[in-house]
């Protein structure tokens, strides 16, 4: 199986006296096309491994490959064009602009992709659609609930059509009807062929997926897949 992404020994330490290890030594290989929860309490680490395997931070020491390229050592502006290109985000807080239309809000997306307005508002309704907001598209953020606003974000996070979406806590602010609903959107577009990371606290949410990979002390503790990137390997 192609490896989308992989960690290989990965290690992230925030300057202290003595410095604090977030992650230690962490190997992890996510498969094209998985669905996967990373799950453990506060203080885990998960968070941690979300911003290194989106390559929103730098491990300490270690590997980190996307898409079957070793990006640790990439400069600053190759690692935007990564993400831009292959990953998309979805956040526990929506950070939605109060002011725009869900449309415009997903639009934003692209802003810096050099593609034209009219362009940008085509996929953003596109991308609306998908999630299942066609209704919804001339909305403002209070004028939806916050089931919507996540299905927003998503949409945000997909606008640009990336393979991988990293998704932080995305059912942390909703109710339990509104949870479900999220759930099985991430199931659907996964069965469309976008690999979903989903980061999480909530044991109920993980043991809904396919793959759970539990963090404890910045280390795995298990992983029902039983497979490190060792496994991916040639």
């Amino acid at each position: 199986m192609t490896a989308a992404l992989e960690l290989r020994n990965v290690v992230k330490q925030y300057p202290g006296n003595p410095p604090v290890t977030a992650l230690s030594g962490v190997s992890l290989a996510i498969s094209e096309g998985e669905l996967a929860a990373i799950v453990g309490p506060s203080g885990s680490g998960k968070s941690t491994m979300l911003h290194v395997m989106g390559t929103l931070d730098r491990p300490t020491s270690g590997e980190v490959y996307v898409d079957g390229n070793e990006v640790s050592g990439f400069t600053d502006r190759r690692l935007s064009a990564v993400r831009s290109r292959l990953i998309g985000f979805v956040f526990q807080q929506f950070f939605l602009i109060d002011g725009l239309t869900a449309v415009d809000n997903v639009g934003n997306g692209l802003l810096y992709s050099g593609i034209a307005k009219r362009e940008r508002q085509l996929r953003a309704a596109e991308a609306l659609l998908r999630v299942g907001l066609g209704h919804r598209l001339l909305h403002l953020p209070n004028q939806l609930s916050g089931g919507e606003r996540q299905r927003v974000a998503i949409a945000r996070a997909l606008v640009h059509r990336p393979a991988i979406v990293l998704a932080d806590e995305p059912t942390g602010n909703l109710d339990s009807r509104s949870s479900h609903a999220i759930l099985e959107l991430l199931r659907g577009l996964n069965s469309d062929g976008t690999t979903m990371v989903v980061i999480t606290h909530d044991r109920e949410l993980a043991n809904a997926l396919p793959r759970q990979i539990a963090f404890r002390d910045g280390v795995i503790e298990h992983d029902s897949a039983g497979r490190s990137a060792s496994a991916l390997l040639p």
